[in-house]
């Protein structure tokens, strides 16, 4: 009996040990598939993050090469422009100075003639004709006189010099005298005009 009943205790044993390794299998597998899952998991999470990073890293390559493209192309145009502006500047006077000359080769035959001439009203003539023609140059230019002379006394236009007592009630606050002409070039006045003010 005590046979039988050994050989039955070790038949179980072995039953039980056979379920319980089977179980251990079983539990091996789980967790087994479940590090294989989480593996797989973390492997696809690690393939989006890189093709995240590279496509950031690409991004940053585009912009950094479009900023160097753009920066090259502003120093070519500030370059381009600081190079016709001293062009400009070198030749902007050009044809105002060549417009002047007919006026200097009038100026230069009046002096030549100065000596000789025995009519004086004749030479005065020929002097306002060379004024009205500079005068007339000016205009052309934009550059006109500012008048003064008798003129209310406005500090836009006129640079007050001194004060004198005014001959007339009329006068006072009045231009008396302009000592020095004033212009203005396009509207925009280039030199004040100094005058002597009555008070």
């Amino acid at each position: 009996m005590d046979k039988k009943s050994s050989k039955k205790e070790k038949a179980k044993e072995k039953a039980m040990d056979a379920q319980a390794n089977e179980g251990i299998n079983e539990m091996n597998e789980e967790v087994s598939e479940e590090q294989n899952e989480e593996s797989n998991e973390e492997q696809t999470e690690d393939v989006p993050e890189q093709s995240e990073e590279e496509a950031a890293i690409e991004k940053l390559k585009e912009a950094n090469d479009k900023y160097l493209r753009l920066s090259a192309e502003y120093d070519n145009y500030r370059r381009r422009t600081l190079k016709e502006k001293m062009e400009l500047t070198k030749t902007a006077g050009e044809s105002i100075l060549l417009a002047l000359l007919p006026v200097i080769d009038d100026l230069d035959r009046a002096m030549n003639h100065m000596d000789d001439a025995k009519d004086v009203d004749a030479l005065k003539e020929g002097m306002q004709l060379i004024h009205t023609k500079f005068n007339d140059f000016l205009g052309q230019q934009g550059m006109k006189e500012i008048e003064a002379k008798e003129k209310d006394f406005d500090t836009d236009v006129h640079e007050a010099v001194t004060k004198i007592p005014a001959p007339s009630d009329e006068m006072k606050g009045k231009v008396i005298d302009c000592i020095e002409k004033g212009y203005t070039l396009h509207e925009k006045v280039v030199r004040f005009s100094k005058v002597v003010v009555g008070e």
